[in-house]
């Protein structure tokens, strides 16, 4: 019997899910949800799904559905998990968990209340390249990991026109997220103390009050440490969706991974680009890449009933870092990770 599945949110990456999911055998889509019904509705209509709402809580109280696949913005996560997990309800979620160290603590409690299944959409652990660094660390091929860096940037216009509510995140919260997960994987630790900088400017200046630009430095319990980058100014005219790379120092060695291209560069008379075919992209009928996987993989989790390969405490430590890096901006001093 297939798992039921509603989708929380509509957006962009609502959507793709929706797309993603109903190719699935193992899944159906019985319901979305979206604040804007009229969104709901379009997409509900577009993609043949029987059942639309503007209320979350409604459709918990009235359609028939197995897990819950949360798309909403970084700070609307906390509700619609929570009371998912207590109406009995599998829920996958969309990274960062939540914009506050006590609404994930919330989840992590509530997942063991109720014996159900969370999952964080941290889908760059699907991505071969990044298993392979996390399998050559665990096996010793480098040595212990010293130090690391950590880039991604975006254009403008994901702030600007991808993102209605961008004014509520950061490219910290939005972008370097990822790549804190990845650290934290692959070194196996959680982050000790932050000291973050930033710029406000340009977004503020288009009615948009969040930052720019942001470093910062996270030194982990293990001792290790590294810097991640985030900024989402770049001109529109830039090739890279992101501009994305990292590094690992170790004892034995090193690790660089150039993330910006995904091994295709086009020309045409408009632009010069690095077309993404990685994350999401439809060969033939099926949807392939590391966000498919992830979703996938978290239906494998409910059949097998094993634990999600990154769980809520996990999405819990991500979001703590996150939060002290957002703290040391507005206080201009280190902060602790709680």
């Amino acid at each position: 019997m297939a798992i039921k599945i509603a989708v929380i949110g509509t957006g962009i990456m609502g959507k793709n899910a929706v797309m993603v999911w109903q190719r699935n055998p193992l899944v159906k889509v019985v319901a979305v949800c979206d604040i804007d019904i009229n969104k709901a509705g379009q997409v509900a209509k577009e993609l043949n799904i029987p059942q639309y709402y503007s209320d979350y809580k409604q459709l918990l109280d009235k359609a028939d559905v197995d897990m819950m696949h949360i798309n909403t913005p970084d700070w609307a996560h906390r509700d619609a998990v929570v009371d998912s997990l207590e109406a009995g309800k599998h829920v996958l979620v969309e990274k960062p968990l939540t914009t506050s160290v006590a609404d994930a603590d919330d989840i992590v409690n509530a997942v063991k209340k109720s014996g159900k299944k969370c999952q964080v959409s941290f889908n760059h652990r699907w991505l071969s390249v990044y298993h392979k660094v996390y399998s050559d660390i665990q096996n010793g091929t480098i040595g212990d990991c010293l130090m690391g860096f950590a880039k991604k940037n975006n254009p403008i216009l994901v702030p600007t026109e991808w993102i209605p509510w961008s004014g509520g995140s950061s490219p910290a919260w939005f972008l370097s997220s990822h790549d804190i997960d990845l650290v934290s994987w692959w070194v196996g630790s959680t982050g000790k103390e932050v000291f973050a900088t930033g710029a406000k400017q340009v977004l503020r200046q288009k009615g948009i009050d969040t930052w720019d630009a942001i470093q910062a430095q996270v030194r982990f319990k293990s001792g290790f440490f590294a810097t991640f980058e985030s900024a989402w100014i770049y001109s529109n005219k830039s090739p890279y969706l992101p501009d994305s790379y990292m590094e690992i120092i170790a004892s034995k060695g090193h690790v660089f991974m150039d993330r910006k291209a995904e091994a295709i560069e086009m020309a045409t008379a408009e632009a010069y680009t690095y077309p993404r075919t990685l994350l999401n992209y439809k060969v033939f009928d099926r949807w392939q890449g590391a966000l498919p996987a992830c979703m996938y993989s978290f239906i494998d989790a409910i059949i097998e009933d094993r634990e999600p390969y990154v769980t809520a405490q996990e999405g819990r430590n991500v979001t703590a870092i996150l939060d002290a890096i957002h703290r040391s901006l507005e206080s201009g001093k280190p902060e602790t990770v709680y």
